[in-house]
């Protein structure tokens, strides 16, 4: 956790960069994104997984509500799908 000084200082910094170096900012930039974009993208596949398991083990509404997640999961992953690239 940094102090309020520090934090300003930082921001400072930054703000320098990015007016500075825009380049270098941007693929900072990027790999923030992509970074979620990986977690989002685990997040898929460990709901695909769970879907058989929880539509067994907890019954069709809890499968249908996992359903509704991955529906929703896969919109987010289409609208963003420029950022992650």
């Amino acid at each position: 956790m940094l102090s309020k000084e520090d934090q300003r200082r930082f921001e400072q910094i930054t703000r320098h960069l990015r007016e500075s170096d825009p380049k270098f900012f941007a693929r900072l930039d990027h790999r923030a994104r992509a970074r979620r974009g990986r977690w989002l993208m685990m997040l898929t596949i460990v709901l695909w997984a769970s879907l058989p398991a929880m539509t067994v083990l907890a019954g069709r509404m809890a499968g249908a509500i996992c359903a509704v997640v991955l529906a929703a999961n896969a919109a987010l992953m289409w609208h963003f799908r420029r950022r992650w690239l």
